[in-house]
């Protein structure tokens, strides 16, 4: 009897831990500094590849994803519609050399993490 009753107490807390916001990691994406999700449906690194080229790379990814709905070179941003999912890629100069590159992606209001991975991989390959 205290063994299931220590197994329905566990579980739950085993079930929380492996489904909440744990770090992912695209290596081969990010080159040698990572990337980790933030949150439930963002994904973001610093990387040492250059705005221009990530904002170029961004906007080719967007354009064959989806329709773009607004973008601003000056700020960084770019949304776009892919499907039923609204897809925010955000790029900050942090240095001359680094950049950050942020993708979070929403279908539905829910978050939607895979389609953030898939895009913010592909603009992280693109970019040169």
């Amino acid at each position: 009897m205290k063994r299931r009753l220590l197994f329905l107490l566990i579980m739950p807390l085993v079930f929380i831990n492996f489904t909440g916001c744990a770090p992912l990691i695209v290596g081969a994406a990010a080159g040698a500094l990572g990337a980790k999700a933030l949150s439930k449906d963002a994904i973001q690194a610093d990387t040492d590849k250059t705005y221009d080229s990530l904002w170029s790379a961004a906007l080719m990814i967007a354009n064959m994803r989806g329709t773009i709905k607004q973008e601003n070179s000056s700020t960084g941003y770019i949304q776009l519609e892919s499907g039923n999912s609204l897809v925010y890629i955000r790029l900050m100069r942090l240095t001359r050399s680094t950049t950050r590159l942020r993708v979070s992606a929403r279908k539905y209001h829910f978050p939607n993490a895979s389609l953030a991975e898939e895009i913010f991989v592909k603009i992280m390959d693109q970019a040169q």
